[in-house]
């Protein structure tokens, strides 16, 4: 006799039902963005990922959903004053970063390609930064492996340090969204961290870190000749027309929110996958030389554009 859909039996591991319980909790308002993130580096070091051959493509793919999907509660003045103030100190990061990279790698005696593209991870924005240049460079899979670790590792803990700097230095919203952007890796631990920290740091944060993240294009031109390799962010183009809608069209108006509420969840969820790949086999792998040059690194950028904004904006 054939079983009907509920009566079929589903078999479900002990640590499938672990991770399954946790995924579904990080889609409750119940959940912050810091605590997903803990859960996923809890579960990766003593139950493990279930799905792990699954986790990179469904972080890359629920980041850029989440964030076109931000752009919806994001006015296109608001977002065109934060970008234009984000600029310089874009600018001066990204150059002043790939420079002590470069530096870096060489007094740690760190492979090349290591070590270029943690810089590049760094001065842009993370993960993506790396993905996108390492075809370029024809990085091998290891050095690709110790950059992701090294910028993930460090993702991590800034999505806890940076509010409580930002209080303990009664940083503005338009301050903190600035910093975030410009000294956190990735685009899911600067929007974790500055909706944390409050709304129009989240906006702020949002627009300068997607503003920063088309500089992977010209990085990546200068990185090869072959331009029929560089990965142009498309996301971002989606994230703008987002934006134009929410401020131009009276009915997209009234339902952004709810799209932004979306979106804030698959936010926390992304965290909590990207925790769930730091595995101790990850962080191995990762190596005190190049963890060394990425705490240099990010210690010098985000103590510099601290400075910065504090003195300037």
């Amino acid at each position: 006799m054939n079983k009907t859909f509920l009566d079929r039996t589903v078999s479900l591991t002990t640590r499938e039902v672990i991770f399954l319980l946790a995924f579904v909790c990080c889609l409750t308002p119940l959940i912050t963005p810091p605590i997903a993130l803990l859960m996923g580096l809890v579960i990766a070091q003593f139950v493990g990922h279930p799905y792990l051959h699954l986790n990179h493509k469904a972080t890359h793919l629920l980041l850029q959903i989440s964030v076109v999907g931000l752009g919806f509660g994001m006015n296109v003045t608001s977002a065109v004053h934060a970008g234009s103030q984000g600029l310089l100190f874009t600018i001066a990061s990204i150059i002043g970063t790939l420079f002590f990279g470069y530096l870096f790698g060489k007094l740690l005696k760190i492979d090349r390609k290591t070590s270029y593209l943690i810089s590049a991870g760094t001065a842009i924005c993370g993960g993506s930064a790396i993905a996108a240049i390492s075809p370029v460079i024809k990085a091998e899979e290891k050095q690709i492996s110790v950059a992701l670790g090294t910028i993930f590792i460090l993702n991590s803990l800034a999505l806890f340090i940076f509010p409580v700097v930002g209080h303990l230095l009664n940083l503005s919203q338009t301050q903190f969204g600035l910093w975030s952007a410009i000294a956190i890796h990735d685009t899911s631990s600067v929007v974790g961290a500055a909706s944390k920290y409050g709304t129009e740091a989240l906006q702020v944060a949002t627009t300068v870190k997607l503003a920063r993240a088309l500089w992977i294009i010209p990085l990546s031109l200068l990185s090869s000749f072959d331009k029929k390799k560089v990965k142009i962010p498309v996301f971002i183009g989606f994230f703008i027309v987002a934006m134009i809608l929410n401020t131009y069209v009276p009915l997209v108006q009234q339902f952004g929110h709810y799209v932004v509420d979306i979106s804030k969840a698959g936010l926390t969820l992304t965290l909590f996958l990207i925790g769930c790949g730091l595995n101790a086999k990850v962080l191995k792998a990762v190596g005190i030389r190049p963890f060394i040059q990425g705490i240099l690194l990010w210690v010098i950028i985000a103590g510099a554009a601290l400075w910065s904004i504090i003195t300037l904006a």
